[in-house]
């Protein structure tokens, strides 16, 4: 069974944008889809599941941090993700 959906003003503004529009949401997954089937992105995401149950065996509270691959060390979540558009998808110049 699928968990609950979250009340609508608890989304984030993408949330938002793929719950108002399933055409955009199908097309999404479709490329997600591809992305996740690649040889490297599967490579990728089997040596963080090792790193990840290799923590929970120490006892690490793995729900506070990410692995970072760059420093090959476990670091918080809001510094993993947030340095300054590194990392994941470029953003677009706005002409």
């Amino acid at each position: 069974m699928p968990p609950k959906k979250k009340p609508y003003n608890q989304l984030s503004e993408s949330a938002k944008f793929f719950r108002n529009n399933p055409k955009a949401r199908k097309r999404k997954n479709a490329i997600s889809k591809k992305v996740n089937a690649r040889p490297e992105q599967r490579k990728k995401r089997v040596e963080l599941q090792a790193k990840r149950r290799a923590s929970k065996k120490r006892g690490v509270d793995t729900s506070k941090s990410d692995y970072d691959h760059s420093v090959g060390r476990r670091v918080s979540i809001k510094k993993n993700r947030g340095r300054r558009g590194e990392g994941g998808r470029k953003k677009r110049k706005r002409k």
